[in-house]
């Protein structure tokens, strides 16, 4: 089992990285970050620096569970083997190489 993670603790580790490198410390705040969940609550007054900092890792973050895209039937639900949860199909150098011999044995059956 894992440990829970305490989003306003970690919503203050960011803003106490990220806050030291405001070029205008003293400019006021432009929003009010409020988070509440089972472990608590905080809110945070922050700046622009601080929410371009937080727009900019929210951009760039990609889950651990994107595998891509199922090029047969388009789901996103491909498991750790590049295999379709949707219709099946596996995917890369593996799933190639399967789909190459299936089409080689196909074709050898035609009489």
């Amino acid at each position: 089992m894992s440990t829970p993670i305490d989003p306003a603790a970690v919503m203050a580790a960011f803003i106490d990285a990220v806050e030291p490198y405001d070029p205008r410390p003293e400019a006021d705040p432009v929003a009010l970050i409020g988070v509440r969940t089972a472990l608590g609550e905080a809110t945070f007054a922050v700046g622009d620096h601080v929410i371009r900092a937080m727009c900019r890792a929210l951009a760039a973050y990609r889950d651990p569970e994107d595998r891509g895209t199922c090029v047969e039937c388009g789901s996103r639900h491909l498991d750790e083997n590049l295999h379709c949860g949707e219709c099946g199909r596996l995917h890369g150098i593996l799933g190639e190489v399967i789909a190459q011999h299936a089409r080689r044995v196909a074709a050898e059956d035609v009489p």
